[in-house]
C-alpha cells in the first residue's frame, strides 16, 4: 500500500491532503499539533488529548486525495512555519495503524546564509572571549601539548569530537602553577615565543585552558598568536536546558551535547526529566510511573502528543545516568535532574491513582490543552508519591540540588476540589498560587533537611507565605522581571529569559524555518542583545547566579532536529555566562559563528546556516 500525505498552511488553517492507492473504509487520522485543534473540514474530531487528535473520515477511495482543514482551538496560536504542521501522522483502519510520511520535511533547512562578517582586529578566534587579553606580536606553532595532570578531560573531548590528539609526548611543555589570587574557574596563560606557561586557580582553571589552547588551536590554524590571556568568568552557572519528556534524547546525543558545553566552558547540564507526556528516569519507589509512561502513543497511557506517532519514547536506567554523571564530572559540568510538579503532570496522574480529588468538578486547562496535568496537594496519595520520589531522584546526583518545576500552574487550579478547599482553609490560603507555594515549600523542606538544595521555575516564588522560601534556587524565564523581584526578596537568580534563551524558538519569522514563536523570534544577534543584570536592577546583582539557555522538544520527533536549533546559538548564551558585560556584541557573536561554523562541521555538529 502506499499512502500520500502533504500540509500547507494558508493563514491561520492548516490543510493537509492525504492520498491512498488503495480503497480504505472509515480511516481515523491520527497526529499532533503544537496546541489543541479543531476540525474546520474533511473529518469529523473524535479525540482530542492537548495538541494530539483523531479525526474521523469518509472512506477513501483507491487514487483520490482528501482535503482535512485544521486550526487551532485558541486563538492566539496559529501556524509561523514547518514546525507548526502535523507531527507524526498517521491512519488508523480498523486495528491496523499507517504511517503517514512527513509532509513537509523535518527540521531546519541546509540552505546557507551571507557570508559573516570579519573578527574585530585584537579578538581572538575564541567564544567566550577572555576576560582580557594583551597581545604580545607573533605566533608559535602549536600542534599539541606534553602529557599534563589536570588536563586528561580535555583530551579525551578532542579525541572524541574527531579532532587531531591534544596530548602527545613530545608535544610542547605547559609549565603550570597555582596561584591562590586567582579564582578557582580562573587562569592567566601566557603564550610567548620561548612556550607556554599558565597559572591557575585550580583544577577547574587548568581545565578550562586546555579548552582555550584547543579552540585556538583549531580556529588559528595551527598557529597560537603571542600575548597573554587573563581569564575567569562572570556567572558560576552557565547552564544548557534540554526536554526529555517531550523528545526522549538518546543517551548519546545528550553526551554530544555534554562534550558541546564544554568547548564553550558551560557548567551546568539541567536534565528536564518529566513532564506532561514522560516520567523518564527508572526509580525504585514507584516503578509504574515510568513503565506507563516511557513510551507514547496508540494503546500507550499518553497517545502520541507532540509527534509521538504510532509509537516513541524510552526511559533513562541508573547506567545511563551513571554515564552522563561521569562524563560530566570529566568535563567539570554538574548535572540538575528536573521533576515537575504539581502542574505538567498529565502522564503521572494518569499513571497513579489518587492524584486527583474525585470531587473536583473544576475544569481548568493548561496552556497545552490538557484538562488534568496538575497533582492534588491535599490528597494523601500526592505525599506518599512525591516525597520519596524527590528524595530518590536527588540522591542519585551528587550536585546535590534538585530542580521541582512548578511553572505554568492551569488559571483556576484546584478551584473545584472539596479537599482543597478544606486544605486552605486549614492553613489559611486563598489562592491557587498560595496553595502551590504552600505544596512546594513543604517539599523543599524535607529536601533541605536532606542537605539537598531545591530549585524552580520563577512561579515557585508566588503565594501568601512566600511560596517556596528554603534558598530555593529560581529560574526565571518569562523575562527579567520575575527573577529581579525573586532576588530583591532573597532568592539566587538564574536567567534564562525565553525572547533570547530560548533555542526551541524559530531562528527567524520566515515561514520555511523551524521552531516555536510564541516569545517571538532567536536570531543569533538576539542571544547576546541583553544583559543578566538589568539596568536599573544592579543592586540584585550578587543574587544573579548565572545564566542558561533551555531547549524545549514539543516539535522535536529525532535528536539530530535539536543540533540546528541549538548552534550556533549557544554561543551567545556562552558569551553572556562568561564574558564581563556587555564584551561581544550582535556583528561580533555573528563573526564568531563565521569562524565556528567550520569547527562544528569538524566535530559533526549540525548548525543553522541562515542570517
Amino acid at each position: 500500500m502506499t499512502l500520500s500525505f502533504s500540509a500547507r498552511i494558508e493563514g491561520r488553517q492548516i490543510l493537509c491532503a492525504i492520498g491512498t492507492d488503495r480503497p480504505l473504509a472509515a480511516p481515523v487520522f491520527c497526529f499532533s499539533l503544537m496546541a489543541a485543534p479543531t476540525v474546520v473540514s474533511g473529518g469529523t474530531l473524535v479525540r482530542r488529548v492537548a495538541g494530539y487528535a483523531e479525526v474521523a473520515l469518509p472512506d477513501l477511495a483507491a487514487g483520490a486525495v482528501h482535503e482535512v482543514v485544521l486550526e487551532h482551538a485558541n486563538a492566539d496560536y496559529f501556524p509561523r512555519n514547518r514546525a507548526w504542521l502535523p507531527l507524526g501522522p498517521y491512519l488508523r483502519v480498523g486495528k491496523e495503524c499507517l504511517p503517514l510520511p512527513p509532509g513537509a520535511g523535518l527540521g531546519l533547512r541546509e540552505a546557507e546564509g551571507p557570508p559573516a562578517p570579519a573578527l574585530e582586529a585584537g579578538r581572538l578566534p575564541l567564544v567566550p572571549q577572555p576576560t582580557e587579553w594583551r597581545a604580545s606580536g607573533g605566533e608559535i606553532g602549536f600542534a599539541a601539548l606534553s602529557p599534563v595532570e589536570g588536563l586528561e578531560g580535555v583530551a579525551d573531548l578532542a579525541e572524541r569530537l574527531g579532532l587531531a590528539p591534544l596530548v602527545v609526548p613530545g608535544g610542547l611543555p605547559l609549565a603550570v602553577t597555582e596561584e591562590a589570587a586567582l579564582r578557582p574557574e580562573g587562569y592567566r596563560l601566557t603564550i610567548a615565543p620561548a612556550g607556554l606557561s599558565v597559572a591557575v586557580g585550580g583544577p577547574a582553571g587548568l581545565h578550562y585552558t586546555g579548552i582555550t589552547l584547543l579552540t585556538l588551536r583549531e580556529t588559528c590554524g595551527g598557529k597560537l598568536p603571542c600575548g597573554v590571556i587573563e581569564d575567569q568568568p562572570r556567572f558560576g552557572w552557565r547552564g544548557q536546558h534540554l526536554d526529555c519528556a517531550r523528545h526522549f534524547f538518546g543517551v548519546d546525543f545528550i553526551l554530544r551535547l555534554l562534550d558541546l558545553m564544554a568547548l564553550l566552558k558551560l557548567n551546568r547540564f539541567h536534565w528536564h526529566l518529566s513532564d506532561d507526556e514522560a516520567f523518564r528516569l527508572e526509580v525504585e519507589t514507584q516503578p509504574l510511573l515510568w513503565q506507563r509512561t516511557a513510551f507514547r502513543g496508540e494503546g500507550e497511557l499518553v497517545p502520541g502528543v507532540f509527534g509521538g506517532g504510532i509509537r516513541a519514547g524510552g526511559s533513562y536506567s541508573k547506567a545511563d545516568v551513571a554515564l552522563v554523571l561521569a562524563r560530566a564530572k570529566a568535563l567539570h559540568i554538574e548535572v540538575l535532574p528536573e521533576i515537575e510538579v504539581p502542574a505538567h503532570s498529565h502522564g503521572m496522574v494518569k499513571a497513579i491513582p489518587g492524584l486527583r480529588d474525585p470531587g473536583d468538578n473544576g475544569e481548568e486547562a493548561s496552556v497545552q490543552g490538557y484538562i488534568d496535568n496538575i497533582v492534588n496537594p491535599a490528597m494523601p496519595a500526592t505525599w506518599e508519591l512525591l516525597q520519596p520520589l524527590v528524595q530518590e531522584v536527588a540522591g542519585l546526583f551528587p550536585f546535590g540540588m534538585i530542580h521541582l518545576g512548578a511553572d505554568e500552574a492551569p488559571h483556576g487550579a484546584w478551584d473545584g476540589s472539596p479537599a482543597v478547599a478544606a486544605l486552605k482553609a486549614r492553613e489559611e490560603l486563598r489562592t491557587s498560587d498560595d496553595l502551590q507555594g504552600w505544596m512546594l515549600a513543604k517539599l523543599a523542606e524535607g529536601l533541605v533537611a536532606q542537605g539537598i538544595r531545591v530549585a524552580a521555575w520563577e512561579e515557585a516564588a508566588k503565594g501568601v507565605q512566600g511560596g517556596i522560601g528554603n534558598g530555593a534556587l529560581l529560574f526565571s524565564w518569562t523575562g527579567q522581571g520575575p527573577g529581579v523581584e525573586a532576588a530583591r526578596r532573597g532568592h539566587d537568580v538564574v536567567m534564562c529569559p525565553a525572547r533570547t534563551a530560548y533555542f526551541d524558538l524559530a531562528h527567524s519569522d520566515d515561514p520555511d524555518d523551524w521552531g516555536a514563536a510564541w516569545a517571538g523570534f532567536v536570531p543569533l544577534e538576539k542571544t547576546v542583545d541583553w544583559n543578566p543584570v538589568p539596568k536599573g536592577a544592579e543592586d540584585i546583582a550578587p543574587r544573579i547566579a548565572g545564566v542558561q539557555a533551555c531547549f524545549w522538544g514539543e516539535f522535536t520527533t529525532e535528536d539530530s532536529q535539536a543540533e540546528g536549533m541549538i548552534a550556533p546559538r549557544i554561543l551567545g548564551i556562552a558569551t553572556k555566562a562568561w564574558e564581563p558585560a556587555w564584551r561581544t556584541d550582535g556583528h561580533g557573536i555573528r563573526a564568531l559563528a563565521g569562524i565556528y561554523g567550520p569547527l562544528f562541521d569538524r566535530i559533526g555538529w549540525r548548525r543553522y546556516r541562515g542570517a
